[in-house]
């Protein structure tokens, strides 16, 4: 039996990750931006967000947290979608599951832009996982995979 120490592997990635950031500040690049939207005033979902950004904050990359009220209406939430899609400065979009039940949440999945996507559920990012094209994948199986293959436990 092989132990795997999570949290070390965590501080692995955030370490590369933290490098990679400062490569981009040390060009004078843009700083990566990621938005999420919180919809409502689910504590579950508020303290993910929040551990989100304090992530952001330790790679010191940017986070825009965008909280909307729990009534808002589809149109609007789609807006906001729309709205961070033509957004050039922002890199990775969020949306915050689960939505208050009288949101679709598939609709506000396919609203994201595949390019933007970082939790990797639109169906072009699913359709690349499958077919083993780059893409976003979902962070819990990628980090379940990264930590077997810590181990030696690959494929």
């Amino acid at each position: 039996m092989k132990t795997i120490w999570g949290n070390e592997l965590a501080n692995e990635v955030k370490d590369t990750i933290r490098s990679e950031v400062d490569q981009i500040k040390a060009e004078g690049k843009r700083l990566p931006v990621l938005a999420v939207v919180l919809v409502g005033d689910n504590p579950a979902s508020q303290s993910y967000v929040q551990s989100k950004a304090n992530a952001c904050i330790n790679v010191g990359m940017e986070n825009r947290t965008i909280t909307l009220d729990g009534n808002i209406s589809q149109e609007e939430l789609l807006d906001t979608v729309k709205k961070l899609n033509a957004d050039e400065k922002v890199d990775g979009i969020l949306v915050q599951l689960p939505l208050p039940k009288h949101l679709d949440a598939d609709s506000v999945i396919m609203a994201i832009d595949p390019s933007k996507d970082v939790d990797g559920l639109h169906p072009v990012n699913a359709g690349n996982l499958l077919t083993g094209r780059p893409g976003f994948v979902p962070c819990t199986p990628k980090g379940i995979m990264y930590m077997l293959k810590s181990v030696g436990l690959e494929n």
